[in-house]
């Protein structure tokens, strides 16, 4: 997750979330490796975009799931729709958490926001991968999408409280709820210099 920039505040009525560009980004399958076992979720909304800016504006630097070190804060501020897995500000990180079962699960391989052209010049350079359980799963484009971020004071995505509108861009994966037990996912993804690599063990309770 790159830190945002060229944000509006927002004043007034809300912003309508519009439809997205967006297309099928698969990740570079390893040679001889089969299809992922669980089934990508649907294609992820706009909405669903910026609840997940929102979720990780939603905290301070301190106690923000993407400044996560280990997993401990990873289930901070989830709402029980979909599951955020966090990425990063930029380096690696190695999580593990418990998700709650018959959620489906959705997480950045490389986003930004800002304005329309700097989502340009971000996605010229994004590419990315992801896998669940040592198997290739693919990805999705957005292209800038507008959205409306709600921040709170001290949090070190928009630098700023606040309701925010702007446009979020990235690769993204959604997949369906996973059965219970031990799962793992690998993140990464990259935009020029800016890079993001994590590695997560869940462990999926009990529906």
């Amino acid at each position: 997750m790159q830190s945002g920039r060229s944000i509006a505040l927002l004043i007034g009525a809300s912003l309508l979330v519009s439809g997205c560009a967006r297309a099928s980004v698969p990740a570079s399958p390893s040679e001889g490796s089969a299809p992922a076992a669980a089934a990508v979720g649907g294609r992820m909304s706009a909405a669903e975009l910026q609840a997940e800016w929102s979720w990780a504006a939603s905290s301070t630097g301190g106690a923000n799931p993407v400044s996560d070190p280990d997993g401990h804060l990873c289930a901070k501020g989830q709402q029980g729709g979909v599951w955020f897995l966090a990425g990063t500000f930029g380096g690696s990180a190695k999580r593990s958490c418990t998700v709650s079962a018959g959620v489906p699960l959705a997480f950045p391989l490389v986003n930004s926001v800002g304005e329309p052209a700097d989502c340009a010049a971000f996605m010229a350079l994004a590419q990315g991968s992801a896998t669940l359980d040592g198997r290739e799963v693919p990805a999705e484009r957005f292209d800038a999408t507008p959205v409306q971020i709600t921040a709170v004071d001290g949090n070190p995505v928009l630098q700023g409280g606040g309701r925010f509108r702007t446009h979020a861009c990235g690769l993204w994966v959604q997949v369906e709820p996973l059965a219970a037990g031990s799962h793992t996912v690998g993140i990464r993804g990259s935009s020029g210099s800016f890079a993001v690599s994590v590695d997560y063990q869940l462990q999926v309770s009990g529906g």
